[in-house]
This record gives structure tokens, sequence and C-alpha cells, in this order.
């Protein structure tokens, strides 16, 4: 690929489609040029008020033709992204601003009945920039010149943004990727799934992810397909747009296919516009693959793996996969990137033998934000990622996920780590120990437990202690049931043994 830089890659698709429609967001629509024009406007604002390359900025806000403006223009600008999710409550938002080191916080007035713009302002930032009124941002004047004097000076191997993703510790950490990490990784990952200038493609998965934002928008970018963001997963309301706009392109968690599947009106919509998916977790029903093509009408369906430490992808299934390869494998790795089974250990596992997931390539990122330690443990000197995960190669090498990382579960799509959300329940007056472990919930997929230990003579309820949570905690951090027990199993190393407590649950 020769545009291994945003400004590269944002300036080839206004000259290739320039007048093609980029972005629709209900009556608004943003083509190629538009969004040049727009991004290069904002970038000007970004240096007036003193940004320099590998600065850095957030964007707490839900999908939209502004989210992604603003971010290219942070972009183009040299600064580097840091999405934050909008779930998070005010202290999760705080602390990764922190330690991140944002000079800027871009966010939305008000969303799913949450004020950002208040919770905003508790938030320690040189600037605090409502995205509605991102026009009225105060800059110093900034010409064409000192503009692409600027997009100049930035390399391919400049950090491009810093999505920070929770550890089995506990603590987010930032995952550094370079522009031509992102660009290499979304180009190979855009041709093997066909996105194509042609393709209508809607954007359910949130942009403060890889998901909604790499292999969302920038994908789409890269092949100059039309970005419809929605910020909101409505059932109706994207069925009804599947069918008003012609929709052809559609990645999402199996939820949402399931969804689709299971609504009791799908068939007053035409769906016949639908020609690609995308989808990935760790076990997929082949029977939903099947429903998928036959019953939802998708030409292609595809799987894939990936985190957020190999900038969102590592393997791939290819057009042509059977059914059941396609929803018990995540595919192939991609081209130039190595995956490796490996023994408790480090020694090389044989065909179909589990073991660790170890990953090495142009996609493994930089490494952790201001933590060479963390960097370290999960990149050996050799340059592979320790994924966490746990998987085996079959013959035909294809990648099979048969655990997921550490404890991890994920809940309606999102990841949920359980060290980190047990690092807030200790926070509780009344709660001695706690472990939080995921157990299957039929609409999210898992949910979490919190088997709690209380300190003598409190008489906290479940219910009490949920709604505490659901003060500190994003939605679907919070525990769904509570089960209070005397002790927690350990073992000699005081490790909480969580396959006793599976087993109770």
């Amino acid at each position: 690929m020769e545009h291994l830089t945003l400004p590269a890659a944002l300036r080839h698709a206004a000259e290739t489609w320039t007048y093609k429609p980029a972005i629709v967001e209900g009556t608004a629509t943003v083509s190629y040029a538009e969004l040049h024009q727009k991004a290069r406007g904002l970038a000007k604002k970004f240096i007036g008020n003193g940004f320099e390359i590998g600065d850095r900025f957030a964007i707490w806000a839900p999908n939209s033709i502004q989210w992604q403006i603003t971010t290219l223009a942070g972009q183009l600008a040299g600064a580097v992204l840091v999405p934050l999710n909008t779930r998070y409550k005010p202290t999760e938002a705080t602390d990764i601003v922190r330690r991140a080191g944002c000079k800027a916080l871009f966010h939305i007035g008000e969303f799913l009945g949450t004020n950002y713009a208040s919770m905003s302002t508790t938030i320690a930032v040189d600037h605090h920039v409502n995205l509605n009124s991102v026009d009225d941002w105060q800059a110093a004047e900034v010409s064409d010149t000192d503009l692409d004097t600027r997009i100049g000076a930035i390399n391919p191997d400049a950090l491009m943004d810093v999505l920070y993703t929770s550890g089995t510790t506990g603590a987010p950490k930032g995952v550094m990727c370079t522009h031509e990490q992102n660009l290499r990784v979304f180009d190979t990952w855009s041709r093997g799934v066909t996105l194509s200038a042609d393709d209508h493609y809607m954007i359910v998965n949130p942009y403060f992810h890889s998901f909604g934002y790499k292999a969302g928008w920038l994908a789409g970018l890269i092949r100059g397909a039309t970005i419809y963001p929605v910020p909101v997963f409505d059932l109706d309301a994207v069925l009804t747009m599947i069918q008003e706009q012609g929709i052809s392109f559609l990645p999402g968690a199996p939820t949402i296919f399931q969804s689709m599947l299971t609504h009791g009106s799908r068939q007053d919509f035409d769906l016949g516009s639908l020609r690609c998916a995308v989808t990935g977790a760790a076990s997929i029903p082949v029977q939903l693959v099947k429903d998928m093509k036959h019953m939802l009408g998708f030409d292609e369906v595809y799987t894939a793996y990936g985190l957020t430490e190999s900038t969102g992808v590592v393997s791939l299934c290819q057009s042509g996969d059977e059914f059941e390869t396609i929803a018990t494998t995540s595919g192939k790795p991609m081209l130039g990137v190595e995956v490796q089974i490996t023994r408790s250990d480090d020694t090389i596992a044989d065909c179909e033998e589990a073991g660790e997931i170890w990953v090495r390539g142009f996609n493994v990122m930089q490494g952790y934000l201001d933590d060479a330690q963390a960097t370290a443990e999960a990149i050996t000197p050799e340059g592979w990622l320790k994924t966490g995960d746990i998987g085996h190669l079959t013959k035909a090498g294809y990648l099979r996920i048969t655990d997921r990382i550490k404890d991890m579960y994920i809940s309606g799509g999102f990841n949920c780590y359980p060290a980190e959300i047990e690092n807030t329940l200790l926070g509780h007056d009344d709660i001695a120990d706690v472990s939080i472990i995921g157990i299957p919930d039929e609409r999210l997929g898992e949910v979490g437990k919190a088997f709690i230990v209380l300190r003598d003579s409190s008489e906290s309820s479940g219910d009490q202690i949920i709604s505490w949570g659901r003060e500190r905690l994003a939605n679907f951090k919070v525990p769904r049931q509570v089960s209070f027990i005397e002790e927690l199993p350990r073992n000699a190393s005081g490790k909480v043994q969580k396959f006793l407590l599976r087993d109770e649950s």
C-alpha cells in the first residue's frame, strides 16, 4: 500500500472518490472532498491551539460524522487519538485521560440521558470542546502552507492512536499503534472481506472500539465505501436503514445477526441489498452462519480474530470457506503475520495441539503507553506478542480459539475484565473479598456474576451492591447476579480458583 499515513490516505480518498458520499448520517451527507476539506479546516485549529506531533486528544461521544471529522483533523495535525467508551463513568474517563496526558477532550452534549458536557468539566485538560459546536473552538490562525508543512513531517512510524484495554491486573493499558500499522492492517483486512467503493457500510460497532473505528470507518476510507454511522443499535431502525439506504456491508457481534433473525417482523423489510457480514467470537453456531446466508441473504460471511494489541486483526476466514470453517475457526493469519501455538514451557505445540496463541508481524503494537514492564511481559525479545488466548492451528492452517483471554468474558459485545470490576467493588465498605466470573446469558451472551464475602455485621443485599456498582461502572461491567459466600476458594499461592466458582454457577 502506497499511502502509509492517515493524511496521505485521506488525500487519496478525496482525489479518487471526490464527489462520492463518504458519510451519511440521517439527512446529512458528506462527500470525500468535503470530508477532506472539513478535516483540514479543523486540523488548523489543532495546530493553532498548540498541538504538536505526538500530542494526544480524547473523544467521548457516540458514532457520528463529527466524531470522524474530529479524529481525522487531529491526525492530520499529527496528534494521537485516545477514544473513550461512552459507557464510562467520570472516574473511568478521568483515569484514562489523565494517564494518556490528553491536551483536549472532545465530547457530545447529551447521549442516552447522560450529560457528557457536564461530566467532562470535571476532567482536567487544556481544552474542553463540544462536538456540536466544534466550529466555535477558538484558535490562532494557521495557513494551508503551515498545515501542509505539518502533514509532511508525519512519518509512517508516528503514533496514530492509543486505545485503552483492561488487563488482568485491572488497570487499563494504552495500546500504541502507528499510522503504517493501522493502514497496512486494514488495507489487508478490507481486501480480505471484499469491501469496496460500491459498498454502503453500516457501522453499528462503536467508534471507540477498533471494530467500529479501524475495521469500520478507517477501512471504509481506505476502500472508498459510503459509511452510515449508527449511534444506538435499535433493531427496527437498523432494518429500516438497510431497506432505505441499500446497506450492503454489515459487520457486528453474533448477537446482532441473531437479533435480526428472531425479529418478528423481519419479513416486512427488504434486506436484499445485504452482501457481506463480518463477525467473530470464540464459538459461533454453525446454524447461525447458515441462517445468515440463507435467511438474511448475505453472499459472504467472514469470521476473524484479533485483539487491540494486534492492531485489531490477526486472522481472517476466506471467501468460499465452508459453514463449519467459518463458524468454528477464525481463519488464517494475515499475509505477513506469523502465529505460533506455544506450550507453557515456551516450546512450539504440534498441529492441533492447544496452547497459548503468540503473534508476530507488522500488526503487533508498539507497546503499552508509559508501561515498559507490561510491554516486556506481553512481547518477547524476538517480537512475539503473547495474546493470553488459548487455541490451536488446524491441519489446513486455520486458527481455532478454544478459550478467552484469561478470565475475560464478553457481555453484549463488550470485553469485561473481572480484575478491573473486582477492584471497583472492593471499594464498597461492606465487601471484604470478591471474585467475578462470566455466566451465560441468552440476550447478552454472558454477564457478570459476583461472588462476595461480606464484612462482619454487614447487611448489604445483592440488589444494593449492584445499584452501588452502577454508579461507578459502565453498565456492561456491572454484575447481574450476586452470590454471598463465606470465603473465596484459593490455591496455595492465594490465587482464586475460579473454576470452582464456575462449577457452582
